[in-house]
C-alpha cells in the first residue's frame, strides 16, 4: 500500500504541473508592470483549470504525508523525484509539444540511474 501513496504523490504532482503549464501558455507572457502582473496573476487564479492544478498539488501533499508513514524519506523522495522527472518530461512532450533533445534524454537517464543507486542503499 505504501507505494500507492508514492504513486499518488507523483500522479497528482505531474497533473498539476502539466495543467498549470498548459493554461499559463494560453494566457501568454507575464506583463512588465507591477499592476499588470498582479492582474495577470489574479486572472490566472480565476481559471478553473489552474484551480484544479492547485487542488491536485494539495492532494499530492496528502499522499506524500501518507507515504511518510510507510517509508524513510531517503527512500521515498528519490523515487518521487525520478518519477516526476520521467513522467513530467514524457507527458510534456506528448501533450504540450515540448522538444526532446539528446541532453534531456541523458539527464533523465542519469536521474533514473541515481534513483536506482539510492534505492539500493536503503
Amino acid at each position: 500500500m505504501g507505494y500507492l501513496y508514492i504513486f499518488g504523490t507523483i500522479f497528482f504532482t505531474v497533473y498539476g504541473q502539466l495543467i498549470l503549464k498548459w493554461r499559463i501558455n494560453d494566457f501568454g507572457a507575464l506583463p512588465d508592470g507591477v499592476l499588470e502582473k498582479a492582474l495577470f496573476l489574479f486572472n490566472l487564479l480565476l481559471d478553473p483549470w489552474i484551480f484544479s492544478g492547485f487542488a491536485s498539488a494539495f492532494l499530492a501533499s496528502f499522499f506524500w504525508m501518507a507515504a511518510m508513514t510507510k517509508f524513510d524519506v531517503s527512500h521515498a523522495y528519490p523515487i518521487i523525484v525520478g518519477g516526476l522527472a520521467i513522467l513530467t518530461s514524457v507527458f510534456a512532450v506528448i501533450f504540450l509539444k515540448e522538444s526532446v533533445s539528446f541532453l534531456k534524454v541523458m539527464g533523465i537517464l542519469f536521474i533514473v540511474s541515481g534513483v536506482y543507486f539510492l534505492s539500493k542503499g536503503s
